[in-house]
């Protein structure tokens, strides 16, 4: 009985041990919860902040990114088309000395041919504007229509005013030099002389 008793004693005494630990415990888990709370608010707070900054970066950089993607978009397009206006323009340089030649050739062409032998070499010197102007042509290179035509700053350049009642006012009278367009661009305006 007295081991019993002995046992019985043990088992109470370590249960109010293990009690007694328990509330230690307890005690201690109290306030850490208590000094948690507000560390657990200022972390979540801080937190939603870093997540608002962590947005902000993100929409930052997309908006980055779609101007980056529009500024690329555009040198593409903007270098197709100068690739296309060089494709499409590529003999003006050489078309505008040509120009100057073909001025010479229709100053030539309108001498007067006295015998044969210079009758000969001016058909020869036609054939040979005619072949330059056929090649300027397969390029899109024309000369510009001015006489009988209205005045046009784009095209034609005055160089001198009349007073003719043949011709409407503003109305090209006379062409001194002629002048060429490629395409739709001017290589060169005709020099005219333009009813008042």
């Amino acid at each position: 009985m007295t081991e019993n008793k002995n046992e019985e004693q043990t088992l109470e005494n370590e249960t109010i041990e293990e009690s007694a630990a328990e509330a230690v415990f307890a005690e201690e888990e109290i306030p850490a919860e208590e000094n948690q709370g507000p560390v657990e608010k200022d972390e979540l707070q801080l937190a939603h902040e870093k997540i608002a900054e962590l947005e902000a970066k993100i929409e930052e950089m997309d908006n980055r990114y779609l101007r980056l993607q529009a500024d690329f978009d555009n040198s593409r397009r903007r270098a197709k088309l100068d690739m296309e206006a060089a494709q499409k323009y590529r003999v003006q340089s050489i078309a505008s000395d040509l120009v100057e030649a073909l001025d010479n050739f229709e100053r030539a062409t309108k001498i007067e041919a006295e015998n044969e032998q210079t009758k000969s070499l001016l058909s020869g010197m036609e054939m040979v504007y005619k072949a330059i102007t056929d090649a300027l042509s397969k390029e899109g290179i024309e000369p510009i229509s001015s006489v009988g035509q209205e005045f046009d700053p784009r095209l034609h350049q005055a160089v001198m005013q009349v007073q003719d009642e043949n011709f409407g006012s503003n109305i090209v009278v006379e062409e001194f030099q002629k002048g060429y367009l490629l395409k739709d661009r001017v290589i060169r305006p005709a020099m005219v002389k333009v009813n008042e």
